[in-house]
């Protein structure tokens, strides 16, 4: 895929004094997760570990003069591997000197921080979605580890094609599922410096560039960090429900229940819709904020088209 820069034709359409001065959008790329989610550095640059315990020592109780086999807990190490997510910005500079709303100072910084929205709803899709539904060059994310033979996995049974999606329950905290910054944390814009820039014949151009990168993951801490409700679809009874919703916190331990619960609007609807059909005052539920006392956090980076997960 090649290079798609600011064009005149861009320029052109914001450089209008007529037009108010407003930034307004059709994309539905905020990043609500990002902003609700912690963040901790790599232990070691582009790689974080770290240690969960997965066996518990032997203990009992005992008869006077008479003793129990000792033993000890059991560690087992995990590593995660992050990714690099890029989102620098190039405009070149004979356009951006021409911007009548504020001169090359303004649009560059209008560029570059659509560039860094875009980057944080790229990141939230995949922290969702991982390699199975996001980027196959991104990190595991939950859909990675949520599979459907995890005990934390409830499907609801959908069966059409196309029309599957998923809400997640999760429990962050340092311990458990948190933001995976690499290099001490560094995830910005760097500065604003004029390059000479190469059009498709090699020929230079000068051009404003502004570098923005950074190395993220996902730690899922613990087998009971994170949960799932797959397969719910746009078939009858094959919907978002609270019974389905118990169903996932019921896999948690009961001194560790999840936080959060997090999905897209459909799934908020079908939610809504279950409980107008259970009100006995026959008057429409609210749209759900919560469930069972966790807040209940909607994102766009759930799509409805999800492929199904088969599994026993």
């Amino acid at each position: 895929m090649a290079d798609s820069l600011f064009a005149l034709a861009d320029l052109l359409k914001i450089n209008d004094t007529s037009l108010a001065p407003i930034d307004v959008t059709d994309l539905r790329n905020e990043a609500p997760l990002m902003s609700a989610l912690r963040y901790v550095p790599a232990t070691h640059g582009t790689l974080h570990n770290y240690t969960k315990e997965t066996g518990a020592p032997t203990v009992g109780f005992r008869a006077i003069n008479a003793g129990i086999f000792l033993s000890k807990s059991t560690d087992t190490e995990v590593s995660v591997t992050l990714k690099v997510l890029e989102f620098s910005s190039q405009i070149d500079k004979a356009q951006a000197d021409a911007y009548v709303r504020g001169g090359p100072t303004a649009l560059v910084a209008r560029e570059a921080s659509r560039h860094l929205r875009a980057a944080m709803f790229a990141y939230e899709q995949q922290l969702l979605n991982g390699v199975i539904e996001g980027d196959s060059a991104g990190f595991q994310g939950l859909a990675d580890v949520l599979t459907h033979s995890v005990s934390t996995v409830v499907d609801a049974t959908g069966t059409t094609a196309n029309t599957g999606s998923s809400v997640y329950a999760l429990r962050i905290g340092e311990s458990d599922v948190v933001g995976v910054l690499g290099n001490n944390g560094v995830f910005t814009l760097g500065e604003t410096t004029i390059i000479k820039a190469l059009d498709g014949s090699s020929k230079q151009y000068p051009a404003y560039y502004t570098p923005g990168s950074g190395h993220v993951g996902l730690q899922i801490g613990s087998a009971y960090s994170a949960g799932r409700i797959c397969n719910l679809t746009a078939d009858s009874g094959k919907g978002l429900t609270d019974t389905l919703i118990a169903q996932l916190l019921s896999t948690f331990p009961a001194s560790r229940q999840p936080n959060l619960l997090v999905m897209n609007r459909r799934s908020i609807y079908q939610l809504q819709k279950s409980r107008t059909a259970t009100n006995s005052t026959g008057a429409p539920a609210p749209f759900p904020t919560e469930a069972f006392g966790i807040p209940i956090l909607q994102t766009d980076a759930i799509s409805n088209t999800e492929a199904l997960i088969s599994g026993t």
